[in-house]
């Protein structure tokens, strides 16, 4: 992939949600909605401060975030469906 996102913003692919729910009923494809986690597969470098300082990224490629679900772009890159959101749009990130 050939993609780098500038400033604050990080390139994700959205996790495969479960089709199965809690209770161990099974849910057709249109009942669920879109998962609001995923992977981060690129960083811009960080957002530009007012003193023109450039502020370090929390998030690194290779971590698993929590996401708002309305926040992002979605683009496809390569005939993937990937998004392009801003740091602010991540909600957390999921440790192991």
């Amino acid at each position: 992939m050939n993609i780098r996102p500038l400033h604050d913003r990080v390139v994700v692919r959205r996790m495969e949600e479960e089709t199965m729910s809690a209770g161990g009923i099974v849910l057709p494809g249109g009942a669920s909605e879109k998962p609001d986690r995923g992977e981060i597969l690129a960083v811009g470098k960080g957002r530009i401060t007012d003193s023109g300082d450039v502020r370090a990224m929390d998030v690194a490629i290779g971590d698993t975030v929590l996401f708002k679900q309305y926040g992002p772009t979605e683009i496809k890159v390569d005939g993937e469906d990937l998004l392009v959101m801003s740091e602010g749009d991540i909600i957390a990130v999921i440790e192991a």
